[in-house]
């Protein structure tokens, strides 16, 4: 994938899966150049196009060096060009070809052009790495924290009555019913009881066998619990205590699904909802009596009283209140207004704070969120080796961490001039008072170029505003800890290059002893490590 992007509304799929996508692409969600993975990638097409005629007219033959080193060679009447490859995940290959001597590093690819002259390795990154950040919102007269109003969740003719749209004497598939025409669905149905009833007693508890992804239970208007079911465990019973009364009894399930399959062997029929069966639980003593409610009359009502009525729109007349806004309330509407961030940069809203719900910005739906769901501690590792085999857990980031935090928001959906609405519905309660827009730009930039290579640095439009470090010689380190070897050149890099760079969009060098000196390194190759404030 060349471009990332957003899911927004319900387009995401699932189940479980982020508005926010690019799968780290060379054009990132935003639009952003993804470096140093775009220039190198860049870089690739460039010496392959150079190669057009001799890629597709070429002989082909191959050349086993052993030690897992190889040579592939196109020719023609004209010339040759060469790919020296060495899958080896420890050792360089040191390959003789032709009269000369060429390094390859361990599981990469260089490219010879002409056989003679390497212009490319896929190891050897000599594009910068852009370091992306987020500023808070600057625009004139924006308040340090959003003003919010409120309402609740019209629940009444479903908790306190059980009326729906239609009713059946079974439990279906909540994407029969609904038609995926929402995530949401509420299974209704009155039971009656008398004291005589075989599962009355003073321990009562209502069992669901479920796939909701999400599930919770009212009995008699009362919220008795709720259930996230783990990625890919969707089959689960909940179970829960609950107080039945003399006479007639309102159940009341809310099934929830966040996204559902797109893709695979009938992936249609892979359920989601209340499956059943339905219980109720009665435990007198050491005996243990079930009443199955599978059978019974369910009322069905496809979506949320919110939805229907679009609280989210600018044109909705529903009152909403601003006194005493509630967090950590389930099932709860908030509204605030706000500036449109100055410039062009790409906006992101920041949702930390909140549990679970979806969010529109003036009635545009921007998508789920859900940063009360945090990602495993486990699978991430302090270092990262991307040699050798890939499998899905490898690299992995930000462990233990909320599966999203940030929403893009399209500059097509905000006011430049005037009041924006942002419209939350939140499921299981959260704080928006955290809630704030955001802008995401390049912060910083960072390269570690050998020598004999021209390095080009760039702030995405803006200008470079001061070196931060630079050194030519050996440095360690890494991008934001840097440090200066044990060799260093006699001309101050930092000097040279904010001499070159600090005030431009983009600058270029040519990495060499005459640019910067030429420091004793006792033959190892020399490099410019340098890190540019943008």
């Amino acid at each position: 994938m060349y471009h990332g992007g957003t899911n927004f509304d319900r387009t995401s799929g699932g189940p479980y899966i982020t508005t926010s996508y690019d799968y780290d692409a060379p054009l990132d969600e935003f639009g952003n150049l993804n470096q140093p993975k775009y220039g190198h990638l860049k870089q690739l097409h460039d010496v392959l196009h150079s190669m057009e005629k001799t890629l597709t007219h070429g002989n082909i033959s191959t050349i086993d060096f052993g030690n897992l080193a190889t040579a592939t060679v196109y020719k023609t009447e004209e010339g040759s060009s060469c790919f020296f490859g060495n899958v080896n995940e420890t050792s360089d290959a040191i390959i003789s070809f032709q009269g000369s001597s060429y390094v390859v590093p361990p599981w990469s690819v260089s490219i010879l052009p002409d056989c003679k002259t390497e212009t490319y390795n896929t190891a050897k990154v000599t594009t910068q790495t852009s370091v992306m950040v987020k500023k808070p919102n600057e625009a004139e007269d924006e308040p340090t924290t959003l003003k919010w109003s409120w309402r609740p969740e019209n629940m009444d003719s479903f908790l306190l009555k059980g009326k729906g749209e239609s009713t059946m004497r079974q439990l279906f598939d909540q994407k029969v019913v609904s038609n995926d025409q929402s995530d949401y669905l509420w299974y209704m149905t009155t039971v009656d009881l008398k004291e005589k009833d075989p599962v009355w007693g003073k321990n009562m508890s209502l069992r669901i066998n479920s796939t909701a992804h999400v599930l919770h239970a009212f009995v008699n208007g009362q919220h008795i619990g709720n259930y996230r079911a783990e990625n890919g465990k969707f089959h689960y019973v909940f179970e829960q205590d609950a107080k039945f009364n003399v006479g007639a009894n309102v159940i009341s399930l809310l099934s929830i699904t966040v996204g559902l399959p797109n893709y695979g062997a009938f992936f249609e029929n892979v359920p989601a909802g209340i499956t059943g069966p339905v219980f109720i639980i009665g435990r007198n003593g050491d005996e243990t009596i079930t009443k199955d409610l599978s059978g019974h009359k369910w009322s069905y009502k496809t979506g949320l009283n919110g939805f229907e009525n679009q609280l989210f729109s600018a044109q909705s007349p529903s009152t909403w209140s601003g006194e005493s806004v509630p967090f950590n309330r389930t099932m709860t509407w908030y509204k605030t207004t706000f500036k449109a961030p100055l410039g062009n940069e790409p906006v992101a809203v920041d949702l930390l704070g909140l549990g679970k719900g979806t969010a529109w910005i003036n009635g545009n739906n921007i998508g789920r969120y859900w940063p009360a769901f945090l990602s495993s501690e486990d699978g991430c590792a302090a270092e990262c080796n991307y040699r050798g085999t890939y499998y899905a857990e490898k690299c992995q980031t930000n462990c233990g961490e909320p599966t999203q935090r940030w929403y893009h928001v399209p500059r097509s959906f905000l006011n430049s001039d005037g009041d924006n609405t942002l419209v939350l519905f939140e499921e299981i309660g959260g704080n928006p008072s955290f809630v704030n827009f955001q802008t995401v730009r390049v912060g910083s930039v960072c390269a570690n170029v050998d020598e004999k290579n021209v390095l080009e640095l760039s702030c995405n439009g803006k200008p470079i505003s001061a070196i931060k470090f630079a050194s030519f010689g050996n440095p360690g380190g890494k991008c934001g800890s840097f440090e200066k070897g044990t060799c260093e050149a006699s001309k101050d890099a930092a000097d040279i290059l904010t001499d070159e760079c600090v005030g431009k969009e983009k600058c270029s060098i040519d990495v060499s002893e005459d640019k910067f000196g030429a420091p004793e390194c006792g033959g190892a190759t020399r490099r410019l490590a340098v890190e540019a404030i943008c």
